[in-house]
């Protein structure tokens, strides 16, 4: 059995019960500890947001439940940079000694092994979020064939957009044909998605929610096979 410990946006409505529905039947449970989240921007006050004394906080208080590892469940490092994200995560290791990871990390962690590089991007962001995300995709080495956005600040209007038009937005990226298609925001509704798609479209989907347990569940030590009705992620 693992406690994994899932540092939460303050406005997410979707990944504790989507998280919550993909663990029920295993041993694992996960815990969440929230720290405020209410728009995404590149102004310097939606960046803030992400900075690490609020993090590392509700790390702490996470810690308290001996959870064996830490995830932060947000996607704040593609469009902040990777090093934002590692940063982020030695800071809530050296402060609670537990291995952490995050959404974004663990994303490109998944990407390298399934040796995707055409990937599309499916988000509900702004269209400069998006740019700057697409921007460090290419940094990283990946090349994003497609993208669709809604133009939406958020952070809790994610959540009222519904599966039919996340599924919409994958079909038309789908038309690129990538060998991934990256459904990039912890509050939107694309988790139940992955498998149906993926053996119609022939592509992997790499949906925020299921690759923040995929990582967190890897960042303890555990297998991920027992979740891979979830999708091909977890046969990895």
């Amino acid at each position: 059995m693992m406690r994994l410990g899932m540092l939460t946006p303050s406005s997410n409505t979707v990944l504790e019960p989507m998280t919550a529905e993909m663990l029920a039947g295993t041993d694992h449970t996960a815990h969440f500890g929230r720290f405020r989240v209410l728009s995404i921007g590149l102004d310097a006050g939606a960046n803030a947001q992400f900075t690490g004394a609020p993090v590392v906080a509700a790390a702490e208080l996470l810690a308290d439940a001996k959870v064996q590892s830490l995830c932060w469940n947000g996607t704040s490092g593609s469009w902040l940079g990777l090093e934002a994200d590692r940063a982020l995560a030695a800071a809530c290791t050296a402060a609670t000694g537990i291995p952490a990871t995050t959404c974004t990390l663990a994303l490109m962690e998944s990407l390298a092994l399934l040796g995707a590089r055409r990937v599309a991007l499916v988000t509900p962001y702004l269209g400069s979020v998006q740019a700057a995300i697409v921007a460090n995709l290419g940094a990283a080495g990946l090349d994003c064939v497609a993208e669709r956005h809604l133009e939406d600040p958020g952070n809790y209007s994610f959540a009222e957009h519904s599966e039919a038009t996340v599924e919409r937005l994958v079909r038309e990226a789908a038309a690129a044909r990538p060998e991934a298609i990256i459904i990039h925001c912890t509050n939107f509704r694309g988790t139940r998605l992955a498998a149906r798609l993926e053996a119609e479209l022939g592509c992997v989907l790499l949906d925020s929610i299921a690759v923040s347990l995929w990582g967190g569940l890897r960042a303890a030590g555990a297998a991920t096979t027992g979740l891979s009705a979830w999708g091909r992620l977890f046969t990895i």
